[in-house]
């Protein structure tokens, strides 16, 4: 038997022991449900003219594949039905607002200090925005404000630090992890479906708003508007290259086939710095990228550029006169003939049914 004196030795040494193992007890016990209950994801939404773009959706779905809490943010003139209608979404349990004309156009000098503001406040892990023309011009700015590194273009997340991104024109997949605490992420809108607006009832909460100044002043745009699909999200796309040699022809074979499936309009950059069509139209790595349910190619020989833009489409039909063009090496279905025979007679085959 221990005396006294022993007795007292022996709880002085095991105590530090027993106080360790409480300490340590919570992390021990820490699941990866209870890890993901510490994420929380803000979704940055796209409008304009106080109309919800809804392509911007898309950063809700891959921010609920986190696992976390997922707010919204959204800033602008105007746009108390925006958030309304955002907060429709399911999934979002809030959706953060701040009303201010200044903020309507975009602009990465006072749109990225705004929302620093919003994402120290909210405290959030990831923050996730479209890899689109407004997103590529904020969000470096923000990675900076943050100190963190961007990662951009993501197709998957594996998990809450591991994501998955095209490379070399898409020739290589590149998992990437990344350590910083708050991630500022990109996602390419069509590896992430938009999240449905359904019958949610998130709350809409006003955002900070810091009034930076902003030296940069917006003079004017010059928009290119049309009645058919938007490019970015049509179920078809119908898409010229310079194999239809002018403006002209392109008008005239493209437009006709273009309506007759009530398709949207792209071009290959060809085509584009040739003059056929509008930069906006266009379709690659270097335009826009597509994943429409029918992607129809005609006079695209498939430059591996274009191939980066449309590659993840459903079905790839493909009309060329040249039969060993690249563009039939990924095409689901192609015709080798003149297109200003083919084309023509497939849109009137297309009008009759």
């Amino acid at each position: 038997m221990l005396s006294s004196a022993g007795r007292r030795a022996f709880s002085a040494l095991a105590r530090p022991t027993l106080q360790s193992a409480t300490a340590a007890a919570p992390f021990a016990r820490s699941s990866p449900a209870a890890l993901r209950r510490l994420l929380s994801a803000l979704a940055i939404l796209e409008q304009r003219d106080g109309v919800l773009n809804a392509g911007s959706l898309s950063a809700v779905t891959a921010a609920q594949k986190l696992g976390g809490s997922v707010h919204a943010f959204v800033a602008g003139s105007n746009i108390k039905g925006v958030a309304e209608e955002a907060a429709k979404v399911d999934g979002l349990e809030k959706v953060i607002a701040v009303e201010n004309g200044a903020y309507d156009k975009g602009l990465p000098e006072n749109y990225a200090p705004l929302l620093v503001e919003n994402i120290k406040k909210g405290g959030y892990t990831h923050v996730i925005a479209g890899h689109t023309a407004f997103g590529k011009n904020l969000m470096p700015r923000v990675a900076a404000l943050l100190d963190s590194q961007q990662i951009s273009d993501i197709t998957a997340i594996e998990d809450e630090k591991t994501f998955v991104r095209p490379i070399y024109a898409g020739n290589a997949i590149a998992t990437v992890e990344s350590s910083d605490p708050i991630k500022i992420i990109t996602i390419r809108g069509t590896a992430f479906a938009a999240a449905p607006v359904a019958s949610n009832s998130a709350a809409v909460e006003d955002g900070v708003d810091p009034k930076a100044e902003n030296p940069t002043e917006w003079v004017s745009e010059d928009l290119a508007k049309s009645d058919r699909p938007d490019l970015a999200t049509a179920p078809k796309v119908v898409s010229g290259g310079r194999g239809l040699k002018s403006k002209e022809e392109f008008d005239k074979i493209m437009l006709p086939l273009a309506d007759s499936l009530g398709a949207a309009v792209g071009a290959s950059r060809a085509a584009v710095d040739s003059g056929y069509a509008d930069n906006s139209l266009q379709v690659g790595q270097t335009g826009k990228v597509v994943a429409p349910q029918l992607y129809l190619a005609v006079g695209i020989s498939g430059a591996i550029q274009h191939l980066a833009g449309m590659k993840d489409s459903k079905v790839i039909a493909a009309i060329n006169k040249d039969g060993d063009a690249p563009i039939f090496q990924v095409a689901d279905v192609g015709l080798v003939g003149d297109l200003f025979e083919k084309v023509p007679e497939l849109t009137e085959k297309l009008n009759k049914a």
